[in-house]
Parts: C-alpha cells; sequence; structure tokens
C-alpha cells in the first residue's frame, strides 16, 4: 500500500532507487552512531593534565590525546565532508535517476502509461528534492549533535568552510541546486557517466565559487584607533571576539593604508606602500557573529535562484526534445 504523496511515478522512482535509498538511509543512522558515541565519550571521559602533549599518551583514546580530542578531530573532518553533499545527490539524479533512464529509452515505457513526459520530470525532481532534503536535514542535526559535545566549539569556527554550510539553509539550497542541475545535465547529453561528471563540475564549481565571494555579499564593520607603542605596534580595541577578519593594518596620518612591517625601507619596492609610512593608527574590517544570518540568507536567495533557473532550463529542454 503506497502513501498518498507517492503515487504513479514517484512510486516507482521510490521503488526502482529502494536499494540506494537504504544504503543512504544507513549511512545517517551510522553517522548518527558515531557521532553519539563521540559525544558520549568525551563526555564521559573527559581529558586529564598529564603533561603528555608530546609523544603518545599512556591514556589515549583510541589512538587520540583524549575522547575530547577525537570528537574535535571528528566533527572537523564531518564539516568538510558535508560540502559533498550536495555534489553527491546531483551525481545520482544526473545518472541513476535521469541518465540512465534517457540513456537505455526506459523513459519511453513510462511517458505511454498516461505519464507526460513533464509529470515524469517533475515526479524525479520532486522525490529527489525531498529525499535530499531529508536527509540533509538529518545529517545537519546528527552535526549538531556532535557540535554541542565541544567546549566553545573549538577548532569549529562559525565562519569555516564546513561549519558555515552545515549550520544555516545554505546547506539546503546547494542540495536543491544539485536536484536541478543534475536533471538539467540528464537531459542535456543523455548519457549517464557523462551527466555525472558534469553535475559533479558544476555543482562544485558553484559551491567553490560562490563560497570564495560570500563575505563580500554583506558590508564588513570597522573598527580604528591611535597606534600605541613603538611605530610598529599597535593595539586592537573594540573588535568583537569570535569575528571574522577580512582586512586589518594602520594608516599614516593622511589616512592611507598599509601594512605594518612591510613598507620598511628593504621592502618599498615589492609593495604599494605610501611615501609617508609613518604610523598614527590602525583599522580592522570583519564579520561579526551576527552577520551570519544575513549571509546565509543572502547567499540562500543566491543559490535558490540559481536551482529554479536550471529547473526551468531543464523543462524547457525537455519539451524541445518531445516529439
Amino acid at each position: 500500500m503506497s502513501s498518498p504523496l507517492l503515487r504513479g511515478p514517484r512510486w516507482a522512482d521510490v521503488r526502482l532507487h529502494r536499494t540506494a535509498l537504504w544504503t543512504a538511509g544507513g549511512l545517517v543512522v551510522l553517522a548518527a552512531a558515531l557521532t553519539g558515541y563521540f559525544r558520549w565519550a568525551a563526555a564521559t571521559y573527559p581529558a586529564t593534565l598529564d603533561g603528555c602533549g608530546i609523544g603518545p599518551c599512556e591514556n589515549s583514546f583510541l589512538g587520540f590525546a583524549s575522547a575530547q580530542s577525537l570528537l574535535n578531530e571528528y566533527m572537523r573532518n564531518a564539516s568538510q565532508a558535508l560540502l559533498l553533499l550536495p555534489a553527491l545527490i546531483g551525481v545520482f539524479v544526473a545518472g541513476p535517476m535521469t541518465g540512465r533512464e534517457l540513456e537505455a529509452g526506459l523513459h519511453r515505457l513510462a511517458w505511454t502509461q498516461s505519464v507526460t513526459p513533464a509529470r515524469w520530470l517533475a515526479s524525479k525532481l520532486t522525490v529527489a528534492a525531498a529525499l535530499g532534503v531529508a536527509g540533509t536535514l538529518a545529517l545537519m542535526g546528527v552535526f549538531q549533535l556532535g557540535a554541542s559535545g565541544i567546549p566553545g566549539r573549538w577548532n569549529l569556527s562559525w565562519s569555516d568552510r564546513g561549519v558555515y554550510e552545515a549550520t544555516g539553509p545554505t546547506l539546503l539550497a546547494y542540495c536543491l541546486l544539485a536536484v536541478a542541475v543534475g536533471a538539467l545535465a540528464g537531459l542535456l547529453v543523455r548519457r549517464t557517466l557523462l551527466a555525472m561528471s558534469l553535475t559533479g563540475l558544476v555543482t562544485g564549481g558553484v559551491l567553490l565559487a560562490i563560497g570564495s565571494v560570500r563575505w563580500h555579499l554583506f558590508p564588513v564593520d570597522t573598527v580604528s584607533g591611535r597606534a600605541s607603542g613603538t611605530p610598529l605596534q599597535y593595539t586592537m580595541h573594540g573588535l568583537p571576539q569570535n569575528s571574522l577578519i577580512m582586512d586589518s593594518g594602520v594608516h599614516n596620518a593622511a589616512g592611507e593604508r598599509f601594512i605594518a612591517g612591510q613598507c620598511s625601507p628593504g621592502q618599498m619596492a615589492d609593495f604599494p606602500c605610501p611615501s609617508d609610512t609613518r604610523i598614527t593608527g590602525w583599522y580592522a574590517e570583519f564579520h561579526p557573529h551576527s552577520h551570519f544570518w544575513y549571509v546565509q540568507l543572502i547567499e540562500t536567495g543566491i543559490v535558490l535562484a540559481l536551482a529554479a533557473a536550471a529547473g526551468y532550463a531543464a523543462f524547457r529542454v525537455l519539451r524541445r526534445r518531445t516529439p
């Protein structure tokens, strides 16, 4: 008995790819079990100050100095692994869900069973999007479980790649983009391996490109003050803790900015230095933690717009190639 939401082509898609879905579900359960165990171990076996910072410790935990050290390293790697999730989802949609059916001609059978091409594609997009979002939300919850066991989230900065995506809606938006790009690639090339490769490259490229400019999507805050101490020493006051510093340096009496230490007489030819290198003050441009959600929402909107464009293009391609 199928669910009312899983009838017709949707139910067929779930049944056809049930092995992959069970495997993905098993991996989510495994990630939850490992994270829960490491989280429990870090709380049950706290680190001790026994002077074993250099060399192997007698009371090591699975080869690490302590259970807390193992949790820290595990979560750092897990945050990086989550960046692969959108590409994996897109590759699956482009390959087994779309490209393979088009390459083998199986789509014609579905189209003769009172299923229009548009409904055939819509069912694949909705099933992939729903399952991708559900799995991503589950993994994000698992990540939060592990991160909650790290005091002060040491080694996990809110602005780091992976951590940033896993703690906001941006990762979900990238997964939806991957679904749309995967469907479009499958329709365009109609070859399983080629569609999978193209989707992985496009999804990964967009993730890297937007990630490299995300902190320029929202204006930075600036603090400045008068230099203190020797000419090459200055002290930053008023800079919030846990901030992401985008730029910092010193300036002269005219307000020209430069970096202290790079404008000594022997280095003047190698750096763009002003003629007057006497330091009168310092400056810092930064994103406080409060900018996290502003950047998240802006980036999410951009990625969702790209996903909508890719989805629209997929339906246009399907319409043109349907007799």
